[in-house]
């Protein structure tokens, strides 16, 4: 029994986190299947390229709140079946693998911004919001998602270690899941980094993005 809940932990954290919000609020909404145009990201901010906000929103916050479901679930059932940090560590960090190779969507998921923030705020609701806010002046300064979510992988571990023994004590074991979430949230941003060195990507709210998105929804 050692080893079997957080082995089923970990499963259950993967399967949750291979439920593909984008696709499935657009599929509900009878919107176009976001692997299908814009950057083909089943994420949010693709989503918002089909022209519904509510849908966007939907998704950013179905995708944070799984990441965020998955480690509070083993936070509250922790006493009860002996889960510690180590369970927690790997729950969060199989929630964000489901996402971005979930299982009922042919391993092809989204890059894992909204999914990494929600599990952020489970671990602590200030590490969360410190990473949120660093994307959010980021991207205000920059116009740039991508490099909002980069500096957020950044900045996450850091925030992590950095106050340890201050609103939390930094375990091991969460600290290196965040760390390889961060590097694989980096890995995802491969193309959007090649498209920021050509000076190609799109920035937020630009007029190219929104022609392209209409056109995308055609």
């Amino acid at each position: 029994m050692e080893y079997l809940y957080p082995a089923v932990a970990a499963l259950l954290a993967y399967l949750l986190g291979s439920l593909s919000f984008a696709v499935i609020v657009s599929r509900l909404m009878g919107l176009k299947d976001p692997r299908s145009y814009g950057s083909n990201n089943p994420g949010a901010t693709n989503v918002l390229r089909s022209g519904s906000k509510v849908a966007a929103l939907a998704t950013l916050l179905l995708d944070g709140l799984k990441g965020w479901l998955a480690v509070v679930l083993v936070k509250w059932l922790g006493l009860r079946y002996g889960l510690g940090d180590g369970t927690l560590a790997l729950a969060a960090f199989a929630v964000f693998v489901g996402h971005l190779y979930p299982v009922f969507f042919g391993f092809k998921g989204g890059k894992g911004v909204a999914t990494a923030a929600g599990i952020l705020f489970g671990i602590d609701w200030l590490l969360g919001l410190a990473t949120v806010l660093v994307w959010i002046l980021v991207a205000a300064f920059s116009r740039y998602s991508s490099v909002a979510a980069l500096a957020c992988a950044g900045f996450a571990p850091l925030f992590y270690l950095l106050a340890d023994r201050g609103p939390w004590y930094a375990e091991r074991s969460i600290a290196l899941a965040i760390f390889v979430m961060s590097a694989l949230l980096v890995m995802r941003h491969s193309a959007n980094i090649a498209k920021l060195v050509k000076g190609t990507e799109s920035k937020l709210g630009s007029k190219k993005s929104a022609s392209s998105a209409k056109k995308s929804t055609k």
